[in-house]
């Protein structure tokens, strides 16, 4: 592609950063990891921050901890990668499926109560593309039920809201450090916690239930010993390697972040004139770290009655700017509309309309701290002939 839909930000830093631990023979989590940890809860100003091996294996771990399990239910958004979902299933436990704001494309918190029964434990928020989630009214509702939360901030690094960073007003927050978010360490992820219960069960589950670290057996006396293993845990540690990875990249996140901000506000300039697409909503107050741009493809207002009509005029529009090297990609999906989902559930587009509309018609436009005004400008006038055609 002339213009992808993201690049990856790497420099002399990131390939320094890669062979320090190449040359120490110390590839596994080890004081990279730790470093990373130690930089990342910094950069959120978290308490405690432990890496993983995706934000998948950290969202896992952290309901992994909190103890849930077969016959529970826990709310989640209607659209979000499938991740959220799946690590509700991986337990046992049943997704409630809560549609979302069309606008913000995050939980629709109107109707979070109405979801809650006897059975719900928890709620799993998504800070979606880089805008905050309501965590406000999240909160609330978790407080009036006794219910734990866990945010999804795969997307949310550089997110604030309320002054906090997404990630640090629940139980735990899960970060996903995958090639198109802000920072990569090509996979990973992070949790964060303010608990120090919380931090010591997600180091021990990370790391097959070890009750202490390999770094923290191998750097004191007594390192022939083997660790005790009291609870079930799984392999979902960081490589020293991506630690590394990470640690350069915390070095420069402060201009990555703001870069992809300051390419949004001109996205938002360039197409101010064009109604027919309607760029992603955040909380008012709040900082949205862009980890994608995204809008709704709107030329009329959309229904489920219209929705497969205006979906092949949004892939006509993204088929046209592909054949002339522009990649774009809808939002996301709508897990309950995905074969798992549907078959297990009998779900349809018509059990959630907002998603299925999110589904069909949101669209993804090329964001990269490295963008360049021309660049930009032809991904704007593409777009606008495209609709036009």
């Amino acid at each position: 592609m002339t213009i992808p839909i993201t690049k990856a930000v790497f420099g002399d830093e990131e390939r320094e950063a890669v062979q320090r631990p190449l040359e120490t023979g110390w590839v596994v989590q080890g004081p990279y990891v730790k470093e990373f940890e130690d930089r990342f809860a910094d950069f959120t100003k978290s308490n405690h921050a432990i890496a993983t091996s995706s934000c998948t294996t950290a969202l896992h771990i952290a309901v992994a901890a909190l103890g849930l399990k077969p016959g529970d239910e826990v709310i989640v958004p209607t659209f979000t990668w499938v991740a959220t979902p799946n690590v509700v299933e991986y337990m046992g436990a049943t997704p409630v499926f809560c549609d979302i704001d069309l606008a913000s494309f995050n939980l629709d918190t109107t109707m979070l109560e109405g979801l809650v029964t006897d059975r719900t434990v928890g709620i799993i928020p998504v800070h979606l593309f880089g805008a905050a989630a309501e965590m406000d009214d999240v909160l609330a509702v978790a407080q009036r039920h006794n219910l734990w939360v866990v945010e999804d901030a795969a997307c949310g690094f550089g997110t604030w809201y309320g002054g906090r960073h997404a990630g640090t007003f629940a139980e735990a927050g899960c970060f996903s450090f995958h090639p198109r978010k802000s920072i990569t360490t090509g996979e990973g992820g992070m949790i964060t916690t303010s608990s120090a219960a919380l931090d010591r069960s997600f180091r021990s589950l990370r790391d097959h239930g070890a009750s202490r670290s390999d770094h923290d057996r191998h750097t004191n006396a007594g390192s022939f010993l083997l660790s005790d293993y009291d609870v079930l845990g799984f392999n979902f540690r960081m490589t020293d390697i991506q630690g590394a990875l990470g640690c350069a990249q915390l070095g420069r996140a402060e201009s990555i972040v703001a870069a992809r901000q300051t390419r949004a506000a001109r996205y938002d300039e360039l197409l101010s004139g064009h109604e027919w697409f309607r760029p992603q909503q955040a909380p008012a107050g709040s900082v949205n770290g862009y980890q994608a741009y995204v809008g709704l493809y709107a030329p009329e207002e959309p229904t489920l009655a219209s929705v497969e009509r205006l979906n092949a005029r949004r892939n006509a529009i993204m088929l046209r700017l592909e054949e002339q090297g522009i990649a774009t990609r809808p939002g996301t999906h709508a897990p309950p509309l995905q074969g798992y989902y549907r078959s297990k559930y009998g779900y349809s587009e018509q059990s959630f309309p907002a998603a299925t509309l999110a589904q069909q018609l949101s669209l993804a436009l090329p964001l990269y701290p490295q963008m360049t005004d021309a660049e930009q400008d032809t991904v704007c006038e593409a777009l606008v002939d495209a609709h036009g055609a």
